[in-house]
């Protein structure tokens, strides 16, 4: 079973200052392992990165708010997340992982919780595709609750989903830029079908994050700027960013999260459109109190 990499320890202060209410909209917490075990068929074992490390970079990042994504190495015990949402006094959220068998009385513990939205990961070095008729009976028993589902693909999976992709029927929000590929250019099928996506489906949203999974290079992965941009451009009223800290199987380059926090203000100065992105559409879609 590999490990992963900490996160870098010294994030930079970043020279861009973010907007009040800022929400990290896609970071995970991982343990500690002696209160939050780590699933037994887990396919990595992380580095111990609790909550208080979480708060203590939002702090020095200028975010005031997160939705913490729970992760494969939990397994769909989400006790971790849970845990993290109630010691935040309302400031976090969360995205679940749940078995195929979950109750209605769990779905409405998890909302109870703070819990916003479930996630189906594809990735395959992640544990590969789930069952999408898992997903569609999923996406009927949370519509009621006004959740959302999170997808988490390779590339390849954008154009090969798109039959899955046409049927859902809430809100989906695919992570890190549908994992594109830099060195593949904006006009690979992928990323071009995305934007389709984007422009034809008001169901559909982007997390314009985890630059360093798109980027050919190394930090602070600029090629990764023109694919945010172009996003921007198409919907910007469905976008969401995220630290993705603390950056699990990361192979290259460890991101810097001061350095990410300068980095998105590369992908539009636009002050309305930053605050689009990192406050009002976090907040209509997590249901965040008003500021």
């Amino acid at each position: 079973m590999k490990s992963c990499l900490p996160p870098d320890p010294h994030p930079v202060q970043p020279t861009h200052r973010l907007p009040p209410g800022a929400c990290d909209a896609h970071c995970h917490v991982f343990g500690p392992a002696d209160r939050f075990p780590y699933a037994p068929d887990r396919t990595y074992t992380p580095p111990d990165a609790p909550v208080e490390a979480l708060r203590a970079l939002h702090g020095r990042l200028g975010i005031s708010r997160a939705v913490i994504v729970h992760a494969s190495c939990h397994g769909t015990d989400n006790a971790v997340t849970l845990d993290a949402i109630r010691s935040s006094n309302g400031a976090y959220r969360g995205v679940a992982n749940v078995r195929a068998d979950i109750t209605d009385n769990e779905l409405a513990d998890l909302h109870a919780g703070g819990i916003r939205g479930i996630r189906f990961n594809f990735v395959r070095h992640l544990g590969g595709v789930p069952d999408v008729a898992v997903i569609d009976t999923m996406v009927r028993r949370i519509a009621p609750l006004g959740w959302h589902i999170v997808l988490h693909f390779d590339a390849e999976d954008i154009p090969q989903q798109q039959a899955m992709l046409r049927k859902i029927t809430v809100p989906f929000v695919i992570d890190h830029m549908g994992r594109v590929r830099a060195e593949h250019g904006l006009e690979q099928r992928p990323f071009q079908m995305l934007l389709q996506l984007m422009r034809e489906n008001p169901l559909a949203w982007v997390k314009i994050c985890g630059a360093e999974r798109v980027s050919a290079g190394k930090r602070p992965f600029h090629d990764a700027i023109p694919f945010a941009r172009q996003l921007i451009a198409t919907a910007p009223e469905r976008l969401l960013w995220g630290t993705d800290w603390p950056h699990p199987n990361i192979s290259k380059d460890m991101p810097n999260d001061g350095e990410l926090v300068d980095l998105f203000h590369a992908f539009t100065d636009d002050r309305r459109v930053q605050k689009q992105i990192l406050v009002d559409n976090p907040a209509a879609l997590y249901g965040f109190a008003p500021l």
